[in-house]
């Protein structure tokens, strides 16, 4: 029986391949499926607007394939939050996340998971935090319209860097359909920053995380950090993300222009699973 999957971050792969060579990387590298990228740039962007036709050849690639998208990252909800006073930008967000529910729902993704920042290029105010706080009551609302989940993932600043301050509004908002979807880099440098424990900020969403990426960091530095030159212990943080029910794992690292890219996809892949396959098997129980 399957006990967990591991995921890909598609951003982990040159932006040049077409989805079929995309998901046919992943596949060779052991992958179980890939992770989908909308975030602020145009061109990412400019998926939600995909014609039937493209959603058809992509649904195609991954039956081909064997290898499916099952989870999106909006991160255009960055530069286009949902707390920022600017209506322009605010209502730009709110199109840009209904656009992804309904591209989520023709591909059949479970899950969506958007950054938890109320702005990112601004200041935060308690103005920006209430207008977050509505908007994604809104967001969660149309996501269960679509029995879509909607996965707030915990970012480096201080508004929501850590699974505790994400179950705020969990809380709030009371919808199984809002969940969290921690960065183990992020939660780690949080815990080294404010005093706390990694593990134990895990425990605080038992029962309301869906996934846990996968993301190496260092003190102070959030991205493009290569696993094992950091300080996230991943045996740590997959085991508690293990005890709370987590089965979904990501790995989240960056294709930077290196010749031997899927040589690291390979290596990404099977440092991950030696962890999971140790874990899974001191949690085997026979059952009838």
């Amino acid at each position: 029986m399957k006990e967990y999957s591991l995921g890909l971050y598609e951003k982990a792969m040159p932006k040049e391949l077409s989805w079929k060579e995309k998901l046919e990387a992943a596949k060779e590298a052991g992958y179980d499926y890939v992770e989908i990228s909308i975030d602020e740039t145009e061109e990412k962007i400019n998926r939600i607007y995909m014609s039937k036709e493209e959603r058809l050849n992509m649904l195609q690639s991954m039956f081909e394939t064997g290898i499916h998208v099952r989870s999106m990252c909006v991160s255009a909800l960055t530069k286009y939050s949902l707390g920022n006073e600017d209506e322009n930008m605010c209502s730009r967000g709110m199109e840009i996340i209904e656009k992804s529910i309904e591209l989520a729902d023709d591909l059949g993704i479970r899950l969506i998971m958007i950054p938890g920042y109320d702005v990112y290029y601004d200041k935060s105010t308690p103005e920006t935090q209430r207008r977050f706080g509505k908007n994604l009551e809104k967001v969660v609302m149309m996501a269960a319209s679509y029995g879509v989940l909607i996965e707030l993932e915990t970012m480096e600043n201080n508004f929501m860097n850590t699974v505790w301050k994400a179950m705020y509004y969990v809380k709030k908002i009371e919808s199984v359909y809002l969940g969290v979807y921690p960065d183990s880099g992020n939660i780690k440098n949080a815990a080294v920053a404010l005093g706390g424990d990694e593990e134990e900020d895990i425990r605080s969403g038992k029962g309301h995380i869906s996934s846990l990426h996968l993301k190496e960091t260092m003190p102070g530095l959030f991205r493009e950090v290569p696993y094992g030159t950091g300080h996230v212990d991943f045996e740590k943080v997959i085991r508690a993300a293990w005890d709370v029910g987590v089965r979904r794992y990501v790995t989240e690292f960056w294709y930077i222009g290196d010749n031997k890219w899927r040589d690291d996809l390979k290596a990404a892949n099977t440092k991950m699973r030696e962890i999971l396959n140790r874990i899974q098997r001191e949690h085997e129980e026979v059952v009838c």
